[in-house]
């Protein structure tokens, strides 16, 4: 069954990934102007991890850009991306605890 896209679902939340399907061993770029942004924070990190589990999770400084904030990051060996974001005052975007998680294509 092929690998379909959840990048849809997450746009009315300000979050993007491109490309849509990452793929394992490829950079990919996540674009955020959702509720954090958009209530003046000026410093974010996407919590990445990988899998069920959230394996290999680390935190990824994002760049403010005119339309909210961007980081690239390596795609590892699994079937999902899983993100979520955080400000410096430790506030969470989660989408409501079901995080943002994204097919991976092998």
């Amino acid at each position: 069954m092929p690998r379909t896209s959840k990048s849809s679902e997450y746009i009315s939340n300000g979050v993007a990934v491109s490309p849509s399907v990452p793929s394992a061993g490829e950079n990919c770029k996540i674009v955020y102007d959702g509720l954090l942004s958009k209530s003046g924070a000026t410093h974010l990190f996407a919590h990445i991890g990988f899998g069920n589990d959230w394996n290999n999770s680390a935190d990824y400084e994002m760049k403010k850009i005119t339309t909210g904030f961007e980081v690239s990051v390596p795609i590892t060996n699994a079937d999902t991306l899983n993100i979520c974001f955080k400000d410096c005052a430790d506030n969470w975007d989660n989408n409501s605890g079901k995080n943002y998680s994204f097919d991976i294509a092998q």
